[in-house]
């Protein structure tokens, strides 16, 4: 038995989807009413990674954004600002350059959204990336590779992409969404966190059906064991198809009922979101607020 085959069984996968159903149901039946409150609005304001992944994507619409984000505080003053700009690697140096804020600036990277070109390809956008100031990497596992069960060659792949991380931290995408079977999402998991991967996430937000309850509560069970078993937290990013306030507020139950208090800082949890911030922003204040 190799080494990663027998870390993969010290995990349970009893639980099957209905029963996650029934499960992610009743947390939120008992918690979620407790957390529709500005504060908690507040607050998931400072997790949000704001991207803007776009095709026509250009130097003005990026500008822009940061500019949004460098007025935010004087703005919205006793309001937190968002946790990162997330943008495609070509424009880190952009952001690096006209970012006056202490905000994150993660790049999607490695043959991002699909992962689905060779290895030194992804080592060096991500490396490139790096280089012009990307604090924070978002890349895909290789999904197909996670449907034929090939871990030690995707273990192999995100360690070497780690490395070439350097001081950045990693976002692994496990793209659940086609995944969708919580055995093969929590293997996933499990050897992206064995990868040293800094945090899991749910989507690329390119595919139509984008993150759900139902995995988050995987991997919140997969974060949780490997905490256990390694004295390692790692955080969990939920993203595609979050922008009603009422969504980010069930992820936010969900988080703080499984992994506790200490996991509800953006050191530990992130929502990629567009919209989600003016959604917040009206939640709050009352007004139809559109600034981002």
């Amino acid at each position: 038995m190799d080494r990663l085959t027998a870390v993969l069984q010290k995990y349970d996968y009893s639980l099957k989807l209905d029963d996650i159903s029934k499960r992610v149901d009743d947390i939120l039946d008992k918690h979620m009413a407790a957390n529709m409150q500005s504060s908690v609005y507040s607050k998931l304001i400072s997790f949000v990674d704001l991207t803007s992944l776009k095709t026509d994507d250009n130097e003005d619409t990026i500008s822009a954004l940061v500019d949004k984000v460098n007025a935010f505080d004087d703005k919205f003053e006793i309001l937190p600002h968002p946790a990162a700009i997330c943008v495609y690697p070509s424009f880190v140096g952009l952001v690096r350059s006209t970012l006056t804020e202490d905000v994150e600036i993660a790049a999607v990277a490695g043959g991002f959204p699909h992962s689905q070109t060779m290895i030194e390809v992804k080592v060096a956008e991500v490396s490139l990336a790096v280089a012009e100031g990307a604090t924070e990497i978002d890349v895909v596992i290789p999904v197909g590779k996670v449907m034929k069960r090939q871990y030690d060659e995707i273990l192999e792949e995100l360690s070497e992409i780690k490395s070439a991380c350097r001081d950045a931290h990693l976002k692994v995408i496990l793209e659940t969404s086609l995944i969708r079977d919580p055995e093969l999402i929590k293997e996933a998991a499990v050897v992206a966190m064995v990868a040293g991967a800094d945090f899991i996430k749910t989507s690329t937000g390119k595919d139509s059906q984008c993150a759900s309850l139902e995995a988050v509560y995987t991997m919140c069970e997969a974060v949780s064991e490997f905490n256990k078993l390694n004295n390692t937290k790692v955080g969990i990013k939920v993203a595609g198809g979050v922008s009603t306030t009422s969504d980010a507020v069930k992820y936010y139950t969900l988080v703080e009922q499984m992994l506790g208090e200490e996991w509800l800082t953006p050191e530990l949890f992130r929502i990629g979101a567009s919209r989600l911030v003016n959604n917040l922003l009206t939640s709050i204040s009352g007004k139809d607020v559109k600034y981002f």
